[in-house]
């Protein structure tokens, strides 16, 4: 069976091959397009699979929210050029919209069903492609979410929220946008656990050695600082940027009152691009020397 060079064509655009792979792909398989797309697909997983060994620290992470249910989901590339690229960020709110209606158990689950679209990519864009990790919260309140540029997802639960409300909708925007600037840890002070507080106290000890305190005065500066704790890393006892007078707890009260509801933040999300993920530094001028054979 022969074949064309819109044939050629074709079979690039199917699956993003490279045009001297689709000839050979045509020619082995005597011109029939589905076995070609098998035949290149076979030996994209091959070469997909050389490429989890690297380090994938660049790329998105998606926030989507329908009704009551918000998804953000982290999917990393290898470069930030790979991660701009209209493949790479349509597969990342894929990704998402599949999480939000399939509902995967675990992040194992997601991988496994999404393992053949993520060996295509990786074969298409030439990098290691993974979905890393997802949250998700489902509310019979409303949810507000904020996403930085792709690399900051975050997803606020409001109950007792009426989400058509304009100033709901104001507050669930503040709140989001406060969670992604303020970077809290704990919703209130009664979720801080103690392993927690022994590790910030075991800090603070170390940094006030380290400026020269007294011994016998540092564990009641520890002690002092523990106590502001929470108004540093829990979300309601936060100063809220956009008016430092108040807190987010206080902010909450103020509309609740306006609008007549009770209103409670319930929970909140957030991911954050490359969180974790050590990162390699690549030396340019030795890659360079690499790829054009100097020393």
């Amino acid at each position: 069976m022969s074949f064309t060079a819109s044939d050629v064509k074709k079979l690039r655009e199917t699956t993003g091959a490279g045009m001297m792979d689709c000839k050979k792909a045509l020619s082995e398989n005597n011109g029939d397009m589905d076995a070609a797309v098998d035949f290149l697909r076979k030996k994209g997983l091959a070469a997909a699979q050389k490429k989890q060994g690297r380090v994938a620290a660049e790329g998105a992470v998606a926030t989507l929210v329908e009704g009551n249910t918000g998804v953000l989901v982290e999917v990393n590339c290898e470069t930030d050029f790979v991660s701009k690229g209209d493949d790479f960020k349509g597969f990342a709110n894929e990704v998402a919209n599949f999480i939000l209606k399939e509902k995967p158990s675990d992040i194992a689950a997601l991988k496994t069903s999404k393992g053949s679209e993520v060996n295509e990519l990786t074969l298409k864009v030439g990098e290691k492609i993974d979905i890393r990790r997802f949250e998700t919260i489902k509310t019979d309140g409303a949810i507000g979410s904020y996403n930085h540029g792709g690399r900051i997802g975050v997803l606020v639960e409001l109950k007792g929220a009426d989400a058509s409300n304009a100033q709901v909708q104001e507050l669930l925007k503040d709140l989001s946008m406060h969670v992604a600037a303020a970077a809290p840890k704990f919703l209130s002070s009664d979720d801080i656990d103690e392993e927690f507080k022994k590790k910030e106290a075991e800090i603070y000890a170390a940094q006030l050695k380290e400026e020269g305190k007294p011994e016998n005065m540092i564990e009641k500066i520890v002690q002092g600082k523990l106590k502001k704790l929470s108004s540093e890393v829990c979300l309601l006892e936060q100063k809220f940027v956009k008016d430092p007078d108040l807190t987010v707890g206080k902010l909450v009260d103020k509309v609740a009152k306006e609008v007549g509801s009770e209103l409670t933040v319930a929970s909140f999300k957030v991911l954050n691009l490359g969180e974790g993920i050590e990162k390699k530094e690549d030396n340019l001028a030795e890659e360079v020397a690499k790829m054009t054979g100097g020393n």
